[in-house]
């Protein structure tokens, strides 16, 4: 099975390069299952019906959400009618679901997503959440294994790879917008500190430059807002699974302008 991932998709100029790029990449690298993170892909806050749409006729089969999850009124009707994730360590009695099965290609696929504790909304123990449900799918006999670590602090997003590195196939993390340089597969995991913002490119965390600015210069806080022409980026990763453990992967960065950067996972045994 071969499934890819793409991190925050911020606004529009973020669902742009989506539209443009993913089912191409779909053809040509021969990818069976696309998850993305939506909790910033409309205006940067949120997801609407009309966004959860276009996104899905895109090429996308499951997305997954984090601390702006709420942003939108339209969420929790899209829930119940699309494949959407929220942080599955929500206390009990929150609605949806944060973690889905799937069939691809012929096996199951579980897709996870739990968010993490440092500048984040109040939930329950990311860690203890997500050792529990990767045990429980175990159980159930579910190989693959995908999780979404939803965490600004890169020393929980460490962590978590250090409790269930040989437990699931994949642990990426989203949040910072930051893409980080440490694509790697330990004991069959493989594993990205934080795969970057899918959008703008040349401000700061896809949103105009002007407010965050005037926030580190007077400490007055604004409303940030998703610039209306901006240079892009689609940033992507590539797994190959088998019998539950990822046996290669890729990242692509994609430029507005047709450049194209991978940067191959480096394997740990």
């Amino acid at each position: 099975m071969k499934i890819a991932f793409i991190g925050d998709v911020v606004g529009r100029p973020g669902r742009v390069m989506i539209k443009e790029h993913v089912m191409r990449l779909r053809r040509e690298y021969g990818i069976d299952f696309v998850i993305a993170n939506y909790e910033n892909a409309s205006h940067g806050f949120g997801l609407t019906v009309k966004n959860a749409h276009e996104l899905f006729e895109s090429g996308i089969d499951v997305m997954s959400g984090g601390n702006h999850t709420w942003d939108k009124k339209d969420i929790i009707l899209l829930m119940e009618t699309f494949p959407l994730l929220r942080p599955h360590n929500y206390p009990a009695g929150v609605p949806g679901s944060g973690c889905r099965i799937f069939e691809v290609a012929g096996e199951k696929l579980a897709v996870l997503n739990i968010m993490g504790h440092y500048g984040m909304p109040y939930v329950d123990n990311a860690f203890r959440c997500a050792r529990d449900t990767v045990a429980q799918l175990k159980e159930e006999g579910i190989e693959h294994i995908f999780l979404d670590f939803h965490a600004e602090a890169s020393s929980e997003k460490r962590a978590m790879m250090m409790l269930l590195q040989g437990s699931v196939s994949g642990l990426i993390g989203t949040h910072t917008h930051v893409g980080s340089d440490d694509f790697q597969i330990l004991k069959g995991t493989a594993y990205m500190t934080d795969i970057g913002l899918s959008g703008c490119r040349d401000n700061v965390i896809g949103m105009d430059a002007k407010v965050p600015l005037d926030r580190f210069l007077t400490g007055v806080a604004g409303r940030f807002e998703v610039p209306e022409k901006c240079r892009k980026i689609l940033q992507i990763a590539i797994m190959t699974l088998e019998e539950g453990s990822c046996t290669e992967a890729f990242k692509l960065k994609i430029f507005d302008d047709g450049r194209v950067f991978r940067t191959d996972a480096w394997v740990e045994e």
